[in-house]
Formats: C-alpha cells, structure tokens, sequence
C-alpha cells in the first residue's frame, strides 16, 4: 500500500497493525515512524496496541469456539455497515 504525500492519523491508525506485524515496506516504515516522530497521539495509539498485545498474547480462529466465531463475525459485520459510505 503506497502512503499518499500528506501522511495523516488516520493512515497511521489503518496501518499500525501492519506496522507492528513487519508487514509495511521500508519505505512505508520510515513514513509511518517519521509521522510517529511529531505526533503524540499516534504514538499512545500505537503503544496501546503493543500493550494490549502484550496483555492479551495471540488469538487465532481455531482457539475460539464456533460460538466466539459466529459472535465476532456478526459484530464485524455490524460495525462494517455502519461505517460512512466513504470509508467501506
């Protein structure tokens, strides 16, 4: 994913989990940390993340029960319809 000119928070935040998964290019790395850098919000954004990972481990699919699964799909689905029509 190309980052456009005028990297924003809201880029950021769709990217931290790429970000921390080393699954962003060098290019878009240095992007992202170079925004990082100036910006106090994306930084606590992202060490919130980090932390809750740190708390919570891996959670794969296969360790939830078909119920967990069903759930969290339907809640997906849900806040993926209630999105702006700009941002689906």
């Amino acid at each position: 994913m190309l980052l456009s000119r005028d990297f924003v928070c809201e880029q950021a935040v769709e990217l931290a989990s790429d970000y921390l998964e080393g699954a962003l290019s060098r290019r878009e790395r240095r992007r992202f940390e170079r925004h990082l850098a100036g910006c106090p919000h994306c930084t606590e954004y992202l060490g919130q993340m980090r932390e809750t990972i740190r708390l919570t481990g891996r959670l794969l699919p296969e360790d939830l029960s078909p119920q967990m699964q069903a759930a969290f799909s339907e809640l997906y689905r849900r806040w993926r319809a209630e999105l702006p029509a700009d941002k689906t």
